[in-house]
């Protein structure tokens, strides 16, 4: 791991030496980027997003479609047996966000938001 751009975006270094731009596949975080105001609970996302992954090695599941608009890779990141993408939903710190043909695991991000907003959690107690 490189450097934890924000919610759902992370820079990685891969094993063959290149260097990855990632956005998570099925979240969507609050933005927070230096050049304008955070939105509800942005910093905390990206917070616990670096708490999570800075400095691990981390795997990458590409999705169906590979790369975005932005050229990012579009991925599902684990580090260790923990789904990092799946893990800030449960928390409450992103929403589900389901993008065809990447929408494999819909079901379960929708599961944990459902249970995230149930529960007061996260962005779902103040945003």
């Amino acid at each position: 791991m490189i450097e934890v751009t924000d919610g759902d975006t992370v820079v990685v270094r891969l094993e063959s030496g290149g260097v990855e731009r990632v956005r998570y596949i099925g979240v969507d975080t609050p933005e927070s980027t230096p050049d304008q105001p955070a939105e509800c609970f942005g910093h905390e996302a990206a917070a616990a997003n670096r708490r999570l992954v800075a400095g691990r090695v981390v795997s990458l599941e590409p999705g169906a479609e590979r790369r975005d608009d932005y050229g990012r890779l579009l991925a599902y990141v684990r580090r260790g047996g923990l789904m990092v993408n799946a893990e800030l939903v449960r928390r409450g710190l992103a929403r589900s966000l389901t993008i065809p043909p990447n929408d494999a695991r819909a079901m379960l991000f929708e599961r944990l938001e459902s249970g995230a907003a149930r529960a007061g959690t996260g962005l779902w107690a103040l945003c």
